[in-house]
C-alpha cells in the first residue's frame, strides 16, 4: 500500500478507478491517521453553482468562467460548474451552457452539474457535461417549493435522468436537501433521510451528498442522521455539506469525518444559500474546511493558498467580504505586516 502513487488517492476519475482497482476502495476507506480520522479527503467545491446561485445581482459569465479557472489551479479534483435549471426560478443559472463551454477544463478534473430533468440533461450533454447530479429532499414541502413536485414525482424525473445518463456512461451524483430541518417542516426524522438516500443510490448514484440545507444542524442531530443513513447506504458513498448559519458546520464535518465520512462540499469564500430556503446562510468557506484538515494531518491534494487567492477574486467581484474566518485572519496578518 506504500507504493500507491498520492496521484491516486488524488485523482478525480475516482469511480473509474475502483474499476479498474477493486481494491482501492476499501484501502481508502480503511487508511486512517493515528487518531481515527481519515488520511485523505476529498473536497467537492460546490461555490460556482451554489455559491453564486443566490446572488442577487446577475453575476457576469466571464467572472464565473474565471473563478472555476482559478480553482481548476488549486488541485481540487471536483468542481460543481453550473447548474441546468429552467432561467425562470434560478436566474443566476441562465448562462449555464455558456459557463460550462467556456471554462478550461484541467486534466484530472472533473466538473459535474446539476440536471434536474430530462430537458436539464439533454441541455447539459449538448454543452460538454461529463457528469451531472441530481438533487432531492427529505422534505416532502421543500420538493414541492424546490422543485415544484413530490418527493415520490422527483424520483420517477431522477430516474428517467439516471438511466439517460447511464446510455451516456456519464456519472451521476445525488444530492439529498434538508437532511437536518426544513425551513417548513421544522425536524426531519433521519428515516426519512435514509429512505430517500438510499433510492437514490439504488436507483445509480455512485455518491451521495447529505445537505443541511438551512444549517440548524448540530453534531448530536448529524450522528443521528448518519447513523440512520448508514444502514441503508455504504459510508463510502456518501458526502456531507454543511451551510454555517449556526456556525456548527466544522463540528458537524468533524463528526461525520469520525464516522467514516471521506467526502466534504465546501465553497470557496463561503458562498452561497438556498434560494427556496429563506434565512440559510452561506456554505461552509473550503479555506476554512482546508484548514482545519491540514491542520489535523489529513491530505486533500488542494492549495489553502491558491483557494484563497480564488476567494479573493471573487469577492472582489461580487463587493463584499469573505466569510472564510482563515481568509480573513490571513487578510488581518497582511495588513498588519504592512503598516
Amino acid at each position: 500500500m506504500g507504493n500507491v502513487p498520492a496521484s491516486v488517492k488524488h485523482c478525480l476519475s475516482y469511480e473509474q478507478l475502483v474499476q479498474e482497482y477493486p481494491w482501492l476502495r476499501r484501502w481508502l476507506l480503511e487508511e486512517k491517521t493515528a487518531s481515527g480520522y481519515p488520511k485523505f479527503v476529498k473536497i467537492v467545491e460546490v461555490g460556482p453553482r451554489d455559491g453564486l446561485q443566490n446572488e442577487k445581482e446577475i453575476v457576469p459569465t466571464q467572472v464565473k468562467i474565471q473563478l472555476i479557472d482559478m480553482l481548476s489551479r488549486t488541485g481540487l479534483s471536483v468542481i460543481e460548474a453550473t447548474s441546468f435549471v429552467s432561467s425562470k426560478w434560478v436566474p443566476q443559472m441562465a448562462d449555464h451552457s455558456e459557463v460550462l463551454r467556456g471554462i478550461q477544463r484541467a486534466l484530472n478534473v472533473q466538473y459535474p452539474v446539476l440536471t434536474p430533468n430530462m430537458k436539464g440533461f439533454q441541455d447539459a450533454v449538448e454543452a460538454g457535461a461529463t457528469e451531472v447530479a441530481v438533487f432531492g429532499s427529505a422534505s416532502e414541502t421543500f420538493s414541492k417549493k424546490n422543485i415544484n413536485c413530490s418527493i415520490d414525482e422527483s424520483m420517477l424525473r431522477f430516474q428517467e435522468v439516471i438511466s439517460s445518463a447511464k446510455e451516456h456512461q456519464i456519472p451521476v451524483r445525488g444530492y439529498v436537501s434538508c437532511v437536518l430541518g426544513c425551513p417548513h417542516e421544522g425536524h426531519i426524522d433521519p428515516s426519512k433521510v435514509a429512505e430517500v438516500a438510499k433510492r437514490l443510490y439504488q436507483m445509480g448514484c455512485y455518491e451521495i451528498s447529505l445537505g443541511d440545507t438551512i444549517g440548524i444542524g448540530s453534531p448530536g442531530s448529524m450522528i443521528q442522521m448518519l447513523q440512520s443513513v448508514m444502514k441503508e447506504v455504504p459510508t463510502e458513498a456518501l458526502a456531507v455539506h454543511c451551510h454555517d448559519t449556526y456556525g456548527q458546520a466544522l463540528p458537524n464535518i468533524l463528526v461525520a469525518l469520525q464516522m467514516g465520512v471521506r467526502v466534504v462540499d465546501s465553497a470557496v469564500a463561503g458562498l452561497g444559500g438556498c434560494p427556496f430556503a429563506q434565512g440559510s446562510s452561506g456554505n461552509v468557506s473550503t479555506e476554512d474546511v482546508l484548514y482545519m484538515l491540514h491542520g489535523m494531518g489529513i491530505e486533500t491534494g488542494v492549495d489553502l493558498s491558491r483557494v484563497i487567492e480564488a476567494g479573493d477574486f471573487i469577492c472582489s467581484a461580487l463587493r463584499r467580504q469573505t466569510s472564510s474566518k482563515v481568509a480573513q485572519a490571513r487578510n488581518r496578518t497582511l495588513e498588519c505586516s504592512t503598516l
